[in-house]
């Protein structure tokens, strides 16, 4: 049985130091994991008013819906979430009784300055505390955008980087499993 696992980044910069993150993931996904990568680059802001929901927004929530679990690459922008991630959460939230999101294992990575996004992910724990999300307590992963765990095209090449990702995803593996029993 294979889990089937919804990676959003919350950057939309083709060579982001986070979308490298869930590209790595997405590459070295353990045995019975299957990563897809959403795509936020046409994703409108949230607005009830919107009488039909966008394309993008479709099949940003499908994808959700046949999520098992997400991992979410969480940018650091002026010491809490990007946009973007924050924008996808908020139109899956707005669904009949947070279907898509309640009761969902996460993982959640990031890359920034400094102290590698950690502002941003305690930010977005409490915003799944609200969605009654599962986040991963361990093993965490931050990592310093700026000091060589990247190449210029924004792909993860710190190896101590790649394995905190690899043992994010077997412990995210293992976390689903529990859960869903």
């Amino acid at each position: 049985m294979s889990i089937n696992v919804l990676a959003i980044c919350g950057s939309l910069r083709a060579k982001s130091t986070n979308r490298g993150l869930v590209r790595y993931a997405q590459a070295h996904a353990p045995e019975g994991m299957k990563i897809h990568i959403a795509d936020l680059m046409e994703v409108p802001f949230y607005n009830s008013d919107l009488a039909e929901k966008p394309a993008a927004v479709k099949q940003l929530l499908q994808q959700m819906g046949e999520a098992d679990a997400l991992i979410l690459a969480c940018p650091e922008y002026n010491y809490s979430l990007a946009p973007a991630l924050k924008n996808a959460l908020d139109w899956a939230s707005r669904e009949p009784d947070n279907h898509l999101l309640s009761g969902k294992p996460v993982a959640i990575m990031g890359a920034g300055g400094g102290m590698g996004t950690s502002r941003s992910q305690y930010h977005l724990r409490q915003v799944c505390v609200f969605l009654n999300l599962h986040p991963l307590n361990q093993p965490e992963v931050f990592s310093n955008a700026f000091a060589g765990s990247f190449d210029t095209d924004g792909n993860l090449i710190d190896e101590k980087i790649q394995g905190l990702v690899r043992k994010q995803l077997d412990a995210l593996l293992s976390w689903q499993q529990q859960l869903s029993r």
